[in-house]
């Protein structure tokens, strides 16, 4: 594991910047003509898979350092990411200017936060073609952005005891109560929406809304405590009937869905931390069920990484993803495993990593990809190291963050 002092460097070259815009492995999709061409492929495959084929393989090669065409822009859960990173540093550094920058980060959320809805939300900041039958606006809030704001302005409330940010974060749980849909409700089990309309099921977007709830808990009224605590119940029921036998989760119960690393660690993280605040009846076995699914069947031996896919519904000539394995590397510390955190951390570190750069991707052909995007998955990635430093000299903190 790389030295504190040196990883502390890196995280301030980055996350103390006041300009957080970056290039992004979506470019090539948020253009006009990507924009169209990805909307073509969600009505009609065939008709869709040769330009769409196109188009990735030249921003996979011949426009991957080049970015013609293509515009850098601020991203909100990159803010997010850099406040809790430096929050993280800030447990042992005890360094003003850490923290006075995760304020200049929280009030630049705070000011760019998605307009009217009833409480402060965040999304992908960007037009995005999510199917067929789906669109989100770059102004369309996510259940999946908004907890990183909601953890990092939380973060900062326990941590510093300064309250400028208490409006804000009850102001979110109007957000999860009034504008998230509830697309199926029983006596057992409740399921919200991925955005504000009734768009689609899916798995770590419930986990997401759970973990919510219990960020929220000591910032609400009686009553509206109590049905956070109902909801987060019937979240987790809600997660808990759609893992599998093997401990896995598809990204939704609908359609011909996937498995993947990233989404499956972060249905666990959120799951960890959720029980650490409320605990959850069940959790244990599932959660234990869940970990060794993902180290079982993503963990590639040979070379020591973790793969994309268990199941696929679709081809990509991504073979190892820095966003899977930064999220594996978190799990992983969250759960005490110290022998797969210490190899991992440095397999990550020489695939990932050359002359000063950190890249997102590496095909079939060995060859890295997307230099230096911050939001997939530079930030996922230096937040687990810098909860790997953190804890190392701190095992209690171990569950904590996001």
């Amino acid at each position: 594991m790389r030295a504190f002092d040196s990883l502390v460097e890196d995280i301030r070259r980055i996350c103390g910047q006041e300009d957080l815009c970056t290039s992004d492995p979506y470019d090539i999709w948020m253009t006009s003509l990507g924009y169209r061409v990805k909307d073509l492929f969600n009505h009609n495959r065939v008709l869709g898979l040769l330009p769409a084929a196109a188009l990735t393989l030249f921003d996979m090669y011949p426009n991957n350092r080049l970015r013609l065409f293509y515009t850098q822009r601020e991203f909100p859960i990159v803010r997010a990411f850099a406040a809790l990173i430096l929050l993280n540093i800030y447990r042992r550094t005890r360094d003003s200017s850490d923290l006075e920058m995760v304020r200049t980060h929280l009030d630049w959320l705070c000011q760019h936060a998605c307009k009217g809805f009833s409480g402060p939300c965040w999304g992908l900041g960007f037009e995005y073609a999510v199917s067929a039958d789906f669109k989100y606006n770059s102004n369309t809030p996510l259940s999946t952005m908004t907890p990183y704001v909601l953890e990092a302005l939380v973060g900062y409330t326990e941590m510093t005891g300064d309250n400028r940010y208490i409006d804000t974060i009850r102001g979110i749980y109007s957000f999860f109560d009034k504008d998230l849909e509830v697309l199926e409700e029983t006596d057992a089990y409740l399921v919200t929406s991925y955005s504000t309309i009734r768009d689609r099921r899916v798995i770590n977007a419930v986990s997401y809304v759970m973990y919510s709830y219990c960020l929220l808990l000591p910032y609400l009224d009686d009553l509206a405590r109590q049905q956070a605590k109902q909801r987060i119940d019937k979240l987790f029921a809600y997660v808990l009937m759609h893992q599998g036998k093997d401990g896995s989760w598809p990204y939704s119960p609908d359609g011909n869905s996937f498995i993947d690393c990233f989404h499956s660690c972060i249905v666990l993280k959120n799951l960890i931390k959720t029980d650490k605040i409320f605990p959850l009846v069940e959790r244990r076995k599932c959660i234990e069920l869940g970990y060794n699914y993902v180290k079982c069947s993503f963990y590639v031996e040979s070379q020591g990484l973790f793969k994309r896919f268990s199941v696929s519904n679709k081809p990509s000539i991504v073979h190892f993803d820095l966003y899977d394995n930064a999220e594996m590397l978190n799990l992983a510390v969250m759960m005490g495993d110290s022998e797969l955190t210490k190899t991992l951390a440095a397999t990550i570190e020489t695939a990932f990593e050359s002359r000063g750069h950190i890249y997102s991707q590496i095909d079939t052909f060995g060859w890295r990809h997307n230099a230096d995007m911050l939001r997939w998955a530079v930030m996922p990635y230096l937040y687990a190291l810098a909860t790997l430093a953190i804890t190392a000299e701190c095992p209690d903190e171990r569950s904590g963050g996001i």
